[in-house]
């Protein structure tokens, strides 16, 4: 079978979008207000936002909120505890259920400011 430059492309076109297919995706930028006003859109996704990180002692738990304190919980908590009080930029893997809420698994936290 003999196949033409528009043919040859358009092989070419699917080879790369089969390709990324099995990688990676970039991480969303969302803002706490979004994840927490449509959190089930985002279940399952990696995604990027940023907030002061705040705790509780009973039960132990760590999270996120902006000033409208909409909130996002964290883990684990070895990674961002040495961040209590600190305005981050965290990047990590988005999960929501009714029964346990919004959390992010962790994969890279920057900090870009201490809280006031």
């Amino acid at each position: 079978m003999v196949m033409g430059a528009r043919g040859g492309i358009l092989l070419v076109a699917l080879a790369f979008a089969l390709a990324g297919c099995g990688g990676d995706p970039r991480p969303s930028e969302v803002p706490l207000a979004v994840l927490a006003g449509n959190a089930e859109a985002h279940d399952g996704s990696r995604v990027v936002t940023e907030g002061v990180v705040r705790h509780f002692e009973e039960p132990l738990h760590y999270w996120i909120e902006d000033e409208d304190l909409n909130r996002v919980e964290l883990f684990p908590h070895e990674a961002i505890a040495p961040h209590l009080g600190e305005r981050v930029r965290v990047e990590g893997a988005f999960a929501f259920s009714r029964e346990e809420g919004r959390r992010l698994t962790l994969e890279r936290v920057e900090v870009l400011a201490t809280a006031d």
